[in-house]
């Protein structure tokens, strides 16, 4: 009983239910690993016993990071405050993004009454101001108190003084109500960003190809956004982890994106035989990948980046170039040079800080300051890729709005990072380690996943005011029109797996959803973008409710999309939420074609993944595919009848775009007929996950100029287009 009591005190989940009707029991190893992780020794009955009564002794005025909503009633944190209490809001500083220039605000004094408030009491400098009434009675459920004077949007400091003088001061988050919205009826693509080659590519997708298929697909076809896979910088090594999911920072982009000749300084650069033999041998892995069928292989693609890279950093910036760079070093601050750190350390002594010299595993360090001193230009080098990179994402998203895309680049927000990466290094008290984040078993992992990404302590994100979580996602948002976030349900809770056992042996942790939807609200606002969730799979009752409430749009893929609470039956368009992202599939599952071919059971019977024999699993996607088909025919939606498989994709999006969800996803290889997924979960080398360049339907693999020329594209892009009212000839009446 001890043990559960001082788990749930810190969030920290002794069972779960996997299924409405069934609970499963946390081992108790597993809370006391999971504590141990948050600071909290729970070894023996002793230690608990202590433990619990510390936290249950400790008093506190206010928790460390207290949310306002606006026009919301306050939180009971500062609504319950003891009468006579006087609390003053320190405000941001206004050079903040979202702020107006100017001096810095004077803080925002006031005291609370029980029933019948005081005047709010003046800042030293500050003129008395006006007396607030005291009202009759307590403020009516829903409204604020009258003492509170609602500060501006953003994160400040509040300061309480009781009357017998405690103190307590805590992060307050003041946000709008919901993010931005999405204009309704928006359709674009989805695109792993690597696997886009165009004819001048370097072996991989880049920045100048998303910017390139931004503008084709405003301007040709009316799609209001492209969503690409996380640009994350990734762990440097031979091999690198392939997957844009487990990345060494999220906070920075990877400059393997680079379109290399579009940086300024390129054609500056002297030494142009070498920059034309790099340009050769780029020129080789790209005729490699798209004509002899070899993978995409980003380490020999960064090689050849690296080193014409390091030629374009010998051109010295113009002066507007340089206080451009300057502008963003001083905006990054220490953030960028720890990121810029640690890849230059990487370059030493590998990309494990784990494995270091032991002076060196501490960024704040004397060993360590003295090798950002010794290495200063390497690590001035990894600043101005970030730089680039930045400039380049900026610049893609700019030639969207151009092409008159409502939104724009939509990017995307992996869960986690890789546990030796320069997240986990230059930010260590944040992450608890020898954790991993995974999810419990369900029906269709019994053994449940291990990702390999340390997660982020809950206690200490509240103690800093959720400081990281802001600038990343500032970071993220500065050239995006809208944010995808993986697992979107790791703002509320996250499954931990302590290191060494199987994930069946993880638990929840809590985290404090109101603050992290606060601060994603927030900084979406100050960014004018659009939030979408990835909300799939087992969600716990209330998120999805709660994400809607605060505009952030979920994600809904039409085979998953049934009445589980009715028949079962697939799910009519016009039932389906409004709230959403619709797409017919994702990285994570088959292609529209395979699914309805049923070549995804073969891919995965071949590679050993059926739990059952081939044929009952041929036999039950049959059957689900069939159900589908016969709805689209009952709607009218497939004229041309059974056995065109084009025609079916075409009746797949027909059906999505019949649905109320704001915006409808096209996963841009259905365009050209591709079978083969990017990602193929539960395999690692049995398949090439995140190395497979876009194919049409015979397997060969197509160029950007290829799939924007393509018949069965435009085909397919007919059925999303707005269709424009007809014009009646003279003397014929519209109907």
């Amino acid at each position: 009983m001890g043990l559960s009591r001082l788990a749930a005190l810190h969030g920290v989940a002794t069972s779960y239910s996997p299924s409405p009707d069934v609970t499963v029991s946390v081992p108790d190893d597993t809370v006391i690993a999971v504590l141990a992780a948050l600071g909290v020794d729970a070894g023996t009955p002793a230690d608990v016993r202590k433990c619990l009564a510390a936290a249950e002794s400790r008093s506190r005025l206010l928790p460390p990071t207290v949310v306002v909503w606006a026009g919301e009633p306050l939180p009971p944190a500062l609504a319950g405050l003891p009468p006579g209490c006087t609390v003053t809001v320190e405000r941001e500083p206004s050079d903040l993004p979202g702020h107006p220039a100017g001096r810095p605000p004077a803080p925002l004094s006031m005291r609370a009454r029980a029933a019948a408030p005081a005047a709010p009491v003046a800042s030293p400098g500050e003129a008395a101001p006006e007396a607030v009434p005291a009202p009759e009675a307590p403020p009516a459920p829903g409204e604020a108190p009258a003492w509170w004077i609602p500060p501006p949007h953003g994160v400040h400091r509040v300061h309480v003084r009781t009357p017998d003088n405690r103190r307590a001061t805590a992060t307050l988050v003041a946000a709008p109500p919901r993010v931005p919205q999405p204009p309704e009826g928006t359709h674009g693509f989805l695109v792993q960003l690597y696997s886009l080659l165009s004819a001048r590519s370097w072996g991989m997708g880049d920045l100048g190809d998303l910017a390139d298929l931004a503008v084709w697909a405003g301007r040709s076809v009316g799609s209001g956004f492209v969503q690409v896979n996380p640009l994350h910088a990734a762990v440097p090594g031979k091999p690198t982890d392939p997957s844009p999911y487990r990345p060494s920072s999220r906070r920075f982009p990877d400059p393997v994106h680079l379109h290399v000749e579009s940086i300024p300084e390129y054609g500056h650069v002297r030494d142009r035989a070498t920059l034309d033999d790099l340009r050769q041998d780029a020129a080789a892995l790209s005729e490699a990948v798209l004509n002899k069928g070899a993978l995409i292989d980003r380490d020999a693609v960064w090689e050849l980046k690296r080193q014409a890279l390091e030629l374009v950093a010998q051109v010295p910036l113009t002066p507007g170039r340089r206080a451009d760079y300057c502008d963003f070093l001083a905006e990054q601050g220490q953030a960028l040079e720890d990121h810029g750190l640690w890849c230059a350390l990487a370059e030493v002594h590998g990309p494990d800080w784990h494995t270091w010299p032991e002076a060196l595993r501490d960024p704040r360090s004397p060993g360590t300051a003295r090798a950002r001193s010794e290495l200063l230009d390497r690590v001035d080098f990894h600043c101005r890729l970030a730089w680039l990179t930045a400039t380049q994402l900026a610049a893609a998203q700019r030639s969207a709005e151009d092409a008159g895309m409502a939104v724009g680049i939509v990017h995307d927000l992996a869960v986690g990072v890789h546990p030796a990466g320069a997240d986990t290094w230059s930010q260590q008290e944040a992450f608890a380690h020898g954790m991993s984040v995974g999810a419990p078993p369900d029906a269709f992992n019994a053994r449940g996943q291990d990702w390999g990404l340390p997660p982020w302590r809950p206690d200490v994100l509240a103690a800093t005011g959720y400081a990281a979580y802001r600038g990343l996602l500032r970071g993220l948002l500065a050239h995006a029109g809208a944010l995808r976030i993986d697992h979107v349900m790791g703002l509320f809770r996250l499954w931990w797996v302590p290191e060494g056992r199987p994930p069946t042996d993880g638990t929840y942790v809590a985290y404090d959803a109101e603050a992290m939807l606060a601060v994603l609200v927030l900084e979406a606002h100050r960014a004018g973008t659009s939030v979408v969730g990835e909300d799939l799979g087992t969600v716990a009752p209330g998120v999805r409710e709660a994400l809607a409430r605060r505009g952030v749009l979920g994600t809904s893929v039409l085979w998953f999309e049934r009445d589980w609470e009715g028949d079962g039956r697939p799910l009519a368009p016009e039932k389906w939420r409004r709230d959403c992202l619709a797409t017919a599939t994702t990285h994570d599952l088959p292609s529209t074609a395979a699914r309805l071919t049923g070549d995804h059971v073969t891919l995965r019977h071949r590679l050993g993944l059926l739990t059952r024999s081939l044929e009952e699993e041929l036999t039950a996607d049959l059957t689900d595919t069939a159900e589908w088909l016969a709805l689209l025919a009952r709607l009218r939606m497939l004229p041309e009848g059974d056995g065109d498989e084009e025609a079916a994709v075409r009746a797949v999006h027909r059906f999505l775009r019949r649905t109320p969800a704001r915006m409808t996803g096209v996963w841009l290889p259905d365009t050209v007929g591709d079978r083969r997924p990017q990602n193929l979960p539960g395999t690692w080398d049995q398949y090439p996950n995140w190395r497979l360049p876009i194919a049409d339907a015979e397997g060969h693999p197509v160029t950007l100029e290829e799939i924007t020329a393509s018949p069965r594209l435009h085909a397919l892009m007919e059925v999303l287009r707005p269709r424009k009212p007809r014009t009646a000839p003279p003397g014929e009446r519209r109907p």
